[in-house]
Order: C-alpha cells, then structure tokens, then sequence
C-alpha cells in the first residue's frame, strides 16, 4: 500500500508543473549575479547561500496540492478507513514529494552553480549537501502542507511557517559549500535526520486533528 501511495504522490507530481519548481530553482540562480554584480569572488562566497534559497523555494511552490486536495476529496478519511496508518501515509507523501523535485534539482544544480560562480569542488560539496537536505525539506513541506490544510489562504500562511523552520537546513547546507565543510555538513545532516524522523508522527497527528 505505501508503495502504490509514493507511485501516486510522483504520478500526482508529474502530470502537473512538475518542471515549474526546478525552473524556478534556475530562475533564482541567473538573478543573482545580476543583483551582485560580476564580482566573481563575491558570487563565489554567496552562491551556496543562493542554491539553497532557490531550493527552498522550489519546495514550497507545490506546498497547496500536497495534502489539501486529498483532505477535501475525502481521500485521506478513505485511507484510515482501510486500515492505513496516518504515519505511513505522511511518509508516503514525503518520499513522494522528494522524488518529484529532488531529483530534478539535483541535475539543476549543475547549470545553476555556473551561474552563480562555483567552481568544480564547491559544486561537489554543493551536490552533496543538496542531497542530504532536500528530503528534509520534502518532510517540511509535508507538515506544513498538513498543519495547514483546510485554512484559509493556507498557501501564505504554510509559506510563513516553512520558512523559519528551514532556517537550520539552509544555515548548514550554505555553510557545507564551503572549503572547510565537515562540521556544516554533520550539522545539517543531524537536522536533516531529526526532521525526517520527526515529519511523520508530526504529519499524522495534522491528519487526525483534520479529522475531528
């Protein structure tokens, strides 16, 4: 059952803007150096800071069409009605929601750390700490979505709860770009593995209060 509701969330993903994220992901990446400006040590030292801004938005846009199309549908009451743990539904969201744009980010990032002016070794690092973060911020986006299905302009108010709850993440994912990158990156993967481990139960208590 979990494994058909990951196939659904990335069929769901897919079948819309599913490239709308990553090209706004890239979008973000050009604009920087024309805010900058050709100082390319500058850009150098800001561009792990501006991969991790644009992937933070790249996971919020979709944010309206993670849970609250399922809760009004009646899909998710459906679910518990069959036996489905709320926890494994929320974890099936967010693995699913990672692979519609984690992915796709990943290779974006190759052309995007051109723009903003990371060498080879910066891009690796960059690469690698994308990699640990972006599920965590899949489960971010999950929760919010959850905590705030079924409210009015949800989308606005889940944006300003998301965003200080990735603080951590992109504090630490920016700082692992870096030369000296070891302790940013156990940093950022400590919160990455809280927040994966956390996103669930947190995500599941959401769809049993919506269903009260």
């Amino acid at each position: 059952m979990i494994g058909a509701l990951i196939a659904r969330e990335v069929r769901r993903g897919l079948s819309g803007a599913a490239w709308l994220p990553i090209l706004f992901f890239l979008l973000v990446a050009a604009i920087v150096p024309f805010a900058v400006g050709p100082d390319a040590q500058l850009l150098a030292r800001i561009g792990g800071g501006a991969l991790w801004i644009a992937a933070l938005t790249a996971a919020l846009l979709p944010i309206e069409r993670l849970v609250e199309p399922d809760r009004a549908d009646g899909f998710l009451d459906q679910l518990s009605l069959s036996g489905t743990s709320a926890e494994g539904i929320a974890a099936a969201k967010i693995v699913g929601h990672w692979l519609t744009f984690g992915p796709l980010l990943l290779l974006a990032a190759v052309p995007a750390s051109v723009l903003v002016g990371l060498d080879g070794a910066a891009l690796v690092r960059a690469l690698i700490a994308l990699a640990i973060g972006t599920p965590a911020l899949a489960a971010l986006a999950v929760t919010v979505a959850a905590l705030t299905a079924g409210l009015p302009r949800a989308g606005s108010l889940a944006g300003i709860l998301l965003m200080p709850l990735a603080i951590p993440l992109v504090i630490f994912g920016a700082a692992a770009t870096g030369a000296d990158q070891g302790g940013a990156l156990k940093l950022e993967a400590a919160v990455a593995v809280l927040t994966l481990v956390g996103a669930p139960f947190v995500t599941a208590a959401a769809f049993r209060a919506a269903r009260t």
